[in-house]
């Protein structure tokens, strides 16, 4: 009910912590193939994609993404990979632990915060050791249960979004310990809050809260998203929980209208009534009734 982030220990999870190694989940996770993230470098950049997406068989990948030096790889002996699982049709289907890797599945408790008619996603994600994922946010209320491996999350509150170089849902800003300010000056301003998760911890992720994940050691975890909004409020075709609601979409396809609008004007112009639609949304600003 804060809507603030909260690392939660000693929840059963079941059998999954002190079963899924590598070595057990490649025995018992079968060898469908499934798609990944392979990249030459540790900070995955989303927006730029350094990566490729390849496919491999399921217990061939764990095997890989265990290793630190392959002597079977895509790009570089050093690689990354990065699985979240999807769908059996990832344009129609969403991911689920239970229908994507069933015998797994049977090894973790997912924690009953929610009503089951809430529920939208299990998303099984397994992560090389180093990897660093972008940092964004998400629209909906998730949990995310590291089962094995340690795993550091930084997250920065909504309100720090004026300062994290938004396109889309994503930062522009890899490196947020050492950010280049020359090119992201205001990144500074973002206040950052970070926990190191241990196997059998569950961070509580806020919609809209912004997080940065690094795999600290082989690291295998499961995001489990629910609707903490009415359904409707939803995109119906969001099979990855990432689309802004419904009415967020419209307000800002309006607001691009508007500035097209204003490019019928002299710059002079342009800049004048700008500045007052900033400050019109600035005085009706929502915000004040949370840090």
């Amino acid at each position: 009910p804060q809507r603030k982030p909260a690392v939660l220990k000693d929840i059963p999870l079941g059998t999954c912590i002190s079963k899924w190694t590598a070595d057990y989940l490649s025995t018992h996770g079968g060898s469908q193939e499934v798609k990944i993230h392979a990249s030459p470098v540790a900070q995955l950049d989303f927006i730029n994609k350094n990566f490729i997406y390849r496919t491999l068989p399921f217990d061939t990948f764990v095997k890989r993404a265990a290793e630190t030096q392959h002597t079977e790889y895509f790009i570089s002996q050093d690689e990354k990979y990065y699985l979240r699982s999807l769908g059996e049709d990832p344009r129609r289907d969403i991911a689920d632990i239970k229908k994507q890797f069933p015998s797994l599945a049977e090894d973790i408790e997912i924690p009953e915060f929610f009503e089951e008619n809430q529920f939208f996603s299990s998303v099984f994600r397994i992560t090389s050791p180093g990897l660093q994922l972008w940092t964004h946010y998400d629209v909906m209320d998730n949990l995310l249960i590291q089962v094995t491996g340690r795993k550091r999350v930084v997250l920065f509150s909504p309100r720090d979004a004026p300062y994290l170089y938004l396109t889309g849902d994503k930062s522009q800003v890899l490196d947020i310990d050492n950010p280049d300010l020359s090119k992201y000056p205001e990144f500074a301003k973002a206040q950052s809050y970070e926990c190191h998760l241990e196997p059998g911890d569950v961070l509580f992720i806020p919609a809209l809260w912004f997080h940065n994940t690094v795999a600290e050691e082989f690291s295998v975890g499961v995001n489990v998203f629910w609707k903490h909004l009415p359904a409707d409020c939803y995109d119906k075709t969001d099979m990855y929980g990432n689309k802004d609601p419904t009415a967020a979409s419209r307000a800002i396809q309006i607001l691009d209208r508007a500035l097209k609008t204003l490019e019928e004007l002299p710059e002079e112009y342009r800049d004048f009534y700008a500045r007052r639609m900033v400050l019109r949304i600035q005085s009706k600003s929502y915000s004040n009734n949370y840090e």
